[in-house]
């Protein structure tokens, strides 16, 4: 169950940022021995993939908190988050850890299911956040987007840290995560709803 978790949380974490919890694997794994990375997974902790997951942080926290860039950025995004979605939890949910200390038992048979899993997790977050985004930029005139993006970012940060060494609390993540979502989509239809009476109140006018 642990490992289940652990890669969750990692995958929801890319969701939001893409390099973050990769990022934080391989440094972990390279630098302490908070993280073991399996054989298939040890290029993480190469020092060339480290710098270049470094220079895309920085390119991708830069980019996502100026308007309209942003949502270019989503765009792209929406192929590479959910590809490191998939990377993160298949690496977390098959790595010895402080709290998972024997990952192989969980997914030895079906080594590809943890990735498509983490994928699906990482694009729902993507999803949620590319559709959250234009909204906050309309409602708040662009100042809005730092102020969220800063947000994301600390919330992938802290999620990727907790997935590794306190797995369990990613329910908390998961079950705000969903309790966000039911919010928003309540929200937006209602605002279309609101929409679409003003538009025919000013048709009768």
């Amino acid at each position: 169950m642990l490992e289940v978790l652990t890669g969750s949380g990692l995958a929801a974490s890319a969701g939001l940022n893409a390099y973050i919890p990769l990022l934080l694997m391989g440094l972990l794994a390279r630098y302490t021995d908070l993280v073991d990375l399996p054989s298939g997974w040890q290029w993480l902790g190469n020092s060339w993939v480290l710098v270049i997951l470094a220079v895309l942080l920085a390119v991708e926290v830069v980019a996502d908190k100026v308007p309209v860039v942003d949502h270019a950025n989503d765009l792209i995004q929406t192929v590479i988050r959910p590809t490191a979605g998939g990377l993160a939890f298949g690496a977390g949910s098959s790595s010895q850890t402080v709290t998972v200390s024997d990952p192989d038992t969980f997914f030895s048979s079906h080594q590809w299911v943890p990735v498509v899993v983490g994928v699906l997790i990482a694009l729902g977050v993507h999803l949620l956040k590319s559709a959250a985004r234009p909204v906050i930029n309309a409602t708040t005139a662009g100042f809005g987007a730092p102020v969220a993006s800063t947000a994301e970012d600390a919330t992938s940060a802290v999620m990727s840290v907790v997935a590794i060494l306190l797995p369990v609390l990613v329910l908390v993540f998961l079950v705000g995560f969903v309790a966000f979502l039911f919010w928003f989509l309540r929200r937006r239809k209602e605002r279309r709803r609101e929409r679409a009476a003003a538009r025919a109140a000013g048709f009768r006018v």
